[in-house]
């Protein structure tokens, strides 16, 4: 039901240039395209998002899953990925922020979306903060 509804969501984002779907409650949501791992395919998936310096922001959270979102696991892979934002598209390399710049972007992320600190007290793995960084142009 979640690919579904993901599915879905990415469409009608894409469809209305972000109007549909751009916002989850208060928070803004992307569209993150990576290449799988495994098999090469390009997967969009929507996630919240916050700006840092030129950066955008995204936790690895699967609301809490013992493991990492496929997401995640394909820019561990291949770190270099497609964001759109409303109808801008932007080519991003992604790291994930070490432990110090980490505690930094946690707190970024759960003023927009405190249900991020649910999902950490839910699983035993450490919940990945990525940073994403635009190409330079």
């Amino acid at each position: 039901m979640l690919k579904l509804f993901s599915k879905i969501h990415v469409f009608l984002y894409r469809a209305s240039g972000g109007r549909i779907g751009g916002r989850f409650k208060a928070a803004p949501v992307l569209l993150l395209t990576t290449t799988g791992r495994k098999t090469g395919t390009r997967r969009t998936t929507p996630l919240l998002y916050a700006e840092d310096g030129g950066r955008y922001v995204i936790i690895a959270s699967v609301g809490g899953a013992p493991r990492h979102p496929a997401w995640y696991l394909n820019l561990s892979g291949n770190a270099d990925a497609t964001i759109r934002i409303g109808s801008r598209e932007l080519e991003v390399h992604a790291e994930t922020a070490p432990p110090d710049e980490r505690a930094r972007l946690w707190t970024l992320m759960t003023r927009i979306y405190p249900g991020y600190d649910a999902y950490q007290a839910k699983t035993s793995r450490e919940i990945p903060v990525v940073t994403l960084t635009p190409a330079a142009s």
